[in-house]
């Protein structure tokens, strides 16, 4: 009996060996507060019910796309895109309307502050984006929008999504803002 325990015992402890991908990224989590991130690798924590590790992917690029949901977002059949009005149209230094889609790209810096500083990480740089945005447009004037200012609003948004996201703690990387299509709204056209 004692030898049984013994077993039961080593397979116990040794059930704590955990595997961290190279694309992924440690969270342990000591009954259900976090501890501590670790590396890819063979790691170890102490076994159920007292530590379990949660592995998110910290090396796919995310994408977020404002002012328009294609296929891949929504389901389309149709292999259109939708436009969003509500999210791409926005006001200009010079007081005209622009209408702008634009997309996000992301990835997970540390896994701890994603999973546990922020409830919907998704939304939160949804709305930082937007907001970014919307302040970069409203420096600028529509002509520079429309021709060769795109480059230096994707960059200053860029800047501006990602102090917002290093301001909440996110855990949370803007690679990328890429502008999609810059154009006055449908009516005005």
């Amino acid at each position: 009996a004692v030898l049984v325990l013994i077993i039961l015992g080593f397979v116990w402890l040794a059930s704590g060996l955990y595997r961290v991908l190279p694309d992924e990224q440690g969270v342990v989590l000591r009954f259900g507060k976090f501890v501590k991130t670790t590396q890819p690798g063979l790691n170890y924590h102490l076994p159920f019910p007292i530590e379990n590790v949660l592995t998110p992917k910290v090396t796919k690029v995310n994408r977020m796309d404002i002012g328009f949901r294609s296929e891949r977002d929504s389901g389309f059949s149709s292999g259109g895109v939708a436009d969003v009005p509500e999210e791409s149209l926005m006001l200009t230094g010079d007081e005209n309307i622009v209408d702008i889609d634009f997309s996000v790209f992301w990835l997970i810096n540390d896994a701890g502050k994603f999973l546990f500083n922020v409830q919907a990480p998704e939304l939160t740089v949804k709305s930082a984006a937007e907001t970014a945005m919307r302040q970069s447009i409203g420096q600028g004037g529509l002509q520079s929008i429309l021709t060769e200012g795109r480059t230096e609003i994707e960059d200053k948004t860029r800047v501006l999504i990602q102090e917002i996201m290093n301001d909440y703690g996110t855990g949370i990387t803007i690679t990328q803002v890429q502008t999609q299509k810059a154009d006055p709204p449908a009516q005005v056209i």
